[in-house]
């Protein structure tokens, strides 16, 4: 991959769990990152995406993959199950819910590739997930998500909860040597015929470029102000 002055860099690569159909790595694609693993359980979207992403090799189900083993990416992905959190399911919630809870596999294998790699990969990391995440038992669950992210980089910090338990749409935190930015977008306005309002969240373990992903991107081709809630 070349840059506007002719020089050459090698790109991102990702790793995608709960990869659903491809989505997070076909985005990937059109960014210029290069996806090179994927972790899913159901036959026909694995069906899908060896079909259109031969290049993708799948490891299959998150609770069973080591991030040790997995090979190092600088991206990993992860849409982690979201009945337990949607005001439209039971909402039994991020630790109970038997679907839900994988959200802790996926920080578990970012733990362990990062542990196996002296810290250097994956440098970042996108969880996307449903608005009801903001009020899932009583705004606990976000709560939860927020320090398990952080943690990664810093363990045992605490997120202070908002006084009202009503998260903000769109937030940043910084540390040292990190940073963690999240909004809610709505896919409506990228082409999707429905409405589809959803969490973004990224992550940086190794520097403050979290909040540039997610908020000085509206000037780019094909970003509307209406896409950002």
């Amino acid at each position: 991959m070349q840059d506007t002055n002719g020089n050459t860099h090698k790109p991102l690569t990702l790793c995608s769990l709960f990869d659903g159909s491809g989505g997070f790595s076909l985005g990937a694609i059109l960014a210029g990152i290069k996806p090179i693993a994927s972790s899913e359980i159901e036959p026909f979207p694995i069906l899908v995406t060896h079909k259109r992403l031969p290049q993708v090799k799948h490891y299959g189900d998150v609770s069973r993959l080591s991030g040790a083993e997995l090979p190092p990416v600088d991206i990993i992905t992860f849409g982690s199950p979201c009945q337990d959190l949607s005001i439209a399911g039971k909402r039994a919630g991020i630790h109970d819910g038997d679907r839900s809870n994988l959200f802790f596999q996926a920080i578990r294998i970012i733990k362990e590739m990062r542990d196996a790699t002296n810290g250097q990969y994956p440098r970042y990391c996108v969880w996307e997930n449903v608005p009801g995440a903001f009020s899932s038992n009583g705004g606990d669950d976000f709560k939860a998500v927020l320090e398990a992210v952080i943690g990664v980089k810093e363990e045992g910090v605490e997120v202070p909860a908002p006084s009202d338990h009503r998260w903000p749409k769109a937030d940043v935190y910084l540390g040292d040597g990190w940073s963690v930015a999240y909004r809610v977008l709505d896919a409506q306005y990228w082409g999707v015929p429905q409405r589809r309002a959803r969490i973004y969240l990224v992550a940086d373990f190794a520097g403050g470029s979290a909040p540039e992903v997610l908020f000085k991107s509206e000037g780019l081709s094909g970003y509307t102000p209406q896409g950002f809630r």
